[in-house]
């Protein structure tokens, strides 16, 4: 369980409220708007309206007691890089901001951020491999060279083992579970049979991941 300071509380910000909340770690949420606040109460610790760039508001916050600062402004970037270099300033132990664009994220890992992410971007990579294949039914990058691919059993595999089908010789990739009606198999063993109707976790480039699976 963490502390986390949660600013900006558009559509990215509360659905970041609500998994937190899931997750059950203690959030106080930060927006300017009132009713995007009131909006998070059901999902967060603590909530406060304020301006993320006026040092005396954050500085009652105790930037410094959370665990991990999350700057989710999407919609005002001269804010958000004010409020991570504000953050920073402040002592801020891990800070996370969102950006839209590769020059949005240079300007914040140089003002203060330890990492950020790309909502859309992210969003957009998934979604092409996804439905731009016919076998692959999740995705996750690792870096720009190595995934993670729920992928369909291919047809020549089913029946066989894992030691007969030797795949991380053969084709370069390690397979992590199996999944068969939405229920995970992790315990993998050398004597593990595929089945045609369950879909296989694996990690790999995406070079040995593509050429394996023709995606």
């Amino acid at each position: 369980m963490k502390s986390i300071l949660l600013i900006g509380l558009g559509r990215f910000g509360k659905q970041i409220a609500v998994r937190l909340h899931e997750l059950h770690h203690h959030v106080m949420a930060v927006d300017q708007v009132e009713e995007r606040v009131n909006a998070v109460l059901p999902y967060v610790t603590s909530a406060q309206i304020g301006d993320s760039m006026n040092e005396e508001f954050m500085s009652s916050l105790g930037v410094n007691s959370f665990d991990v600062c999350i700057v989710a402004i999407g919609e005002n970037f001269q804010s958000s890089l004010e409020t991570t270099s504000l953050l920073r300033e402040l002592g801020a132990k891990m800070i996370v901001a969102r950006a839209n664009r590769d020059v949005h994220a240079k300007f914040l890992l140089n003002n203060g951020a330890d990492e950020v992410v790309y909502p859309e971007k992210q969003l957009a990579n998934w979604t092409a491999v996804r439905y731009g294949s016919n076998n692959i039914f999740d995705y996750i990058e690792l870096d720009g060279d190595n995934a993670i691919v729920e992928v369909s059993v291919p047809p020549s595999w089913a029946g066989k083992t894992v030691i007969e089908l030797d795949v991380r010789k053969r084709h370069h990739i390690n397979l992590l579970a199996t999944k068969q009606n939405h229920k995970l198999n992790t315990m993998i063993t050398s004597d593990t049979k595929l089945s045609a109707d369950e879909t296989l976790l694996v990690l790999g480039s995406n070079r040995d991941i593509q050429k394996c699976f023709h995606t």
